[in-house]
């Protein structure tokens, strides 16, 4: 029986799906079909749906945190349907900070290690000690360690050899008791009063006044990727853009602002249908409505191949995006 996504999704595209499975005891991964095409998802604010779904989406919504202290850290284990943002608030009120750069990061704690959430100069691989997992061909459960996991910038095993194999069950964060504030970027700098109370309110502050709701104003938050380029494109950029804002990536790389290379290309405000590039923050796409996939797909090919003209540089998106069978991604050819 066909089930809406609308609400399913935070971008809020008209789909469907045949079939719709909320998981709140583990036990029922074990008699869980994974024949058909499948599709898990949190809090679905990292996912479109760009057309209707022709298989089960497999919502996992487990609750449950324990706290176990230990000589130097504190271990905190939670389940994979818990929310993000209310796990690092619950832990500041528990006086146990670490993951307040994360603040307000949308979506569940069992989706946070897929793409090694990051935000504010922090990753969530920083913490992860380990992360549970069911595996759908031997129904077995399995625990991989923070190197098993192998993080990257927005990457992890779970993207890689474990895609479709893994249903995330638990993520085990270790955070050590003494506290280090991470303050590197922009707005943190200027903070005056430095508790993890303080880092958690600014990084909030921050978000909002850049990124829309995405419960009252459809979107999916940081829609690209920022890149990471060499050293030596970096050197010739800034020949020409000489405020190009970038970060050191490791000794040969940088990581640039996505979200200022399709700015400074004139694309805040552009619209495709219903979609537009939002008017405060370029690298949000909004969905105003009367929006179909095929709108979305065209938004997504301009602003790649504008920034890619412009400088050299072909942008990848974040957001995960799915058809009617599986997840795709959406690359512009570079106009010549």
């Amino acid at each position: 029986m066909a089930h809406s996504l609308h609400s399913l999704h935070t971008f809020a595209l008209n789909s469907q799906c045949q079939n719709f499975v909320e998981i709140t005891q583990l036990e029922q991964l074990k008699t869980q079909s994974f024949n058909t095409p499948f599709c898990l998802l949190g809090e679905g604010s990292n996912t479109i749906f760009l057309d209707d779904y022709v298989g089960s989406v497999i919502k996992m919504a487990t609750k449950g945190i324990q706290i176990t202290e230990r000589e130097s850290d504190v271990l905190a284990s939670v389940a994979a349907g818990e929310n993000w943002h209310k796990l690092v608030s619950y832990l500041l009120d528990e006086n146990i900070p670490g993951l307040e750069n994360l603040a307000l990061i949308p979506g569940t704690v069992g989706a946070s290690p897929v793409q090694n959430i990051g935000a504010y100069g922090v990753e969530i691989a920083k913490f992860i000690e380990s992360v549970e997992y069911f595996d759908i061909t031997t129904k077995t459960m399995h625990s991989l360690n923070n190197t098993q996991c192998e993080f990257a910038y927005r990457d992890s095993i779970f993207k890689h050899a474990l895609k479709n194999k893994a249903v995330i069950t638990q993520v085990h964060l270790a955070l050590p008791k003494k506290w280090q504030p991470v303050l590197n970027y922009g707005p943190l700098q200027q903070l005056d009063v430095i508790t993890p109370q303080a880092v958690f309110e600014q990084v909030i502050k921050t978000r909002n006044s850049k990124l829309p709701n995405p419960y009252t104003l459809p979107n999916a938050g940081s829609f690209f990727k920022n890149p990471i380029i060499t050293n030596q494109q970096l050197t010739e950029l800034l020949k020409q853009f000489a405020d190009l804002p970038h970060y050191e990536y490791g000794h040969s790389h940088h990581k640039v602002a996505a979200g200022w290379l399709i700015d400074k290309s004139g694309l805040k405000g552009y619209r495709e249908a219903g979609v537009e590039v939002h008017q405060q923050q370029a690298l949000v796409l909004v969905n105003h409505g009367n929006s179909e996939g095929s709108d979305l797909i065209k938004m997504i090919k301009h602003i790649q191949q504008v920034v890619y003209t412009r400088y050299n540089i072909m942008l990848e998106h974040e957001v995960r995006l799915i058809n009617q069978t599986s997840e795709c991604h959406i690359n512009a050819e570079p106009e010549q």
